[in-house]
């Protein structure tokens, strides 16, 4: 497993991976594409692709500064989810050994739960304390 860094709009698989981003989180999720295409270049933002040796299989949109990491946006192509690209992904990220954040939706229905049980076997755990999502 490899993560490849895309810094501009131009690079080969952005149109695929952005169609992957597209596909995987509601509308109003996403960063609008003009938005994405400039925030390619700060150097704080990762947009990551993810693979499997050559083969292309999801995608991490996060930041990273010296005190933590954000996750934003993390998806697998919906024909290879359940086959531990996932866990694979955040732990090459976990090789930075800086605290992570991630905000998820509320587990409130049965996606929200199971992805909340992901990232749960992944390490992550939930804040207590109050939170306005």
């Amino acid at each position: 497993m490899r993560l490849e860094r895309v810094t501009d709009s131009s690079h080969p698989m952005y149109n695929e991976a952005l169609r992957l981003y597209q596909i995987s989180f509601p509308y109003h999720e996403q960063r609008e594409e003009l938005s994405q295409k400039r925030i390619l270049g700060d150097s704080e933002y990762c947009f990551d692709l993810v693979y499997d040796e050559d083969r292309f299989v999801g995608l991490i949109l996060y930041w990273e500064n010296e005190e933590f990491i954000y996750i934003e946006h993390f998806c697998i192509l919906p024909e290879l989810r359940n086959h531990r690209y996932g866990q694979k992904a955040l732990s090459l990220l976990k090789e930075s050994q800086i605290p992570f954040i991630l905000e998820i939706d509320p587990p409130v229905t049965p996606i929200s739960v199971r992805r909340k049980g992901f990232y749960e076997r992944c390490g992550f755990v939930e804040n207590p304390y109050a939170h306005m999502h």
